[in-house]
């Protein structure tokens, strides 16, 4: 057993190198010394999915998981990877099984949230935010999806409310002002939107989105030149952006 050890570390030498097939090689032939040895199915199935064979490190993770039930960071990451698959409702079971045997881990809930969340299950995506950020309050991605999943239900006040804490947190992300302007603008608060929309340009000039956005608002205060100039900027950045040409052609 203690040759299986020897493969294992010299394994776990190599994914932290990089050398993820070197690697697998070597959990591999622990494996053949020990076939119940559950880390190493554990970190082989790591292993896998860093080499983006998710199928086959869902099935690493079921062999650990066969021998060791209670691994939270199997099922973790067994979600994890049924997520990048699509098949959210068996992630989200899998997330689950992992807050079953550590209900405190922050980032099974926020995972757990993202994949309702694409499910449009927005309320229960909500919630399980709720959840990471009682345990990790300065999860900035949770405040950002959280607000996401409160602006996809049209409660824009709550949204901008979440936005801003996300913030707060990194104030950097031009995603977050992004989605915070299109927030003020649902709510017809324009100028403010705006306002957002050229925090979010200050960090990534070539959001093509935001100078679009951007242009609709400045089109809705009946500044059409400036609109037109921020149409012309996202087709600068993306010349077959159809909805920018047809509103340029509007604000004309």
């Amino acid at each position: 057993m203690q040759e299986a050890d020897e493969w294992f570390r010299r394994g776990f030498e190599l994914d932290l190198e990089g050398y993820f097939l070197d690697a697998l090689a070597s959990y591999d032939r622990a494996l053949e010394i020990k076939p119940d040895y559950h880390e190493v199915w554990f970190v082989r199935g790591m292993a896998l999915e860093n080499l983006e064979l998710l199928f086959m490190a869902i099935a690493s993770y079921d062999r650990a998981l066969e021998i060791k039930p209670d691994l939270h960071s199997a099922w973790y990451n067994r979600g994890m990877a049924l997520g990048n698959l699509e098949r959210y409702e068996e992630a989200i079971a899998s997330f689950d099984r992992a807050l079953e045997i550590k209900p405190d881990l922050h980032s099974a809930w926020y995972n757990r949230g993202v994949v309702l969340g694409k499910l449009e299950r927005y309320e229960e995506a909500i919630a399980s935010f709720d959840r990471a950020l009682e345990i990790k309050p300065d999860l900035h991605s949770a405040w950002y999806n959280r607000g996401v999943a409160l602006r996809n239900l049209e409660r824009y006040e709550e949204a901008i409310a979440s936005f801003d804490r996300a913030l707060e947190i990194k104030p950097d992300d031009h995603k977050v002002w992004y989605n915070r302007g299109v927030a003020l603008g649902n709510l017809e608060r324009y100028e403010e939107a705006i306002a957002s929309y050229d925090r979010a340009l200050e960090i990534k000039p070539d959001y093509h989105e935001v100078w679009y956005n951007r242009g609709v608002r400045l089109w809705n205060l009946e500044r059409y030149e400036e609109a037109i100039a921020s149409y012309d900027r996202a087709l600068e950045i993306k010349p077959d952006y159809h909805s920018a040409w047809y509103n340029r052609g509007v604000a004309w």
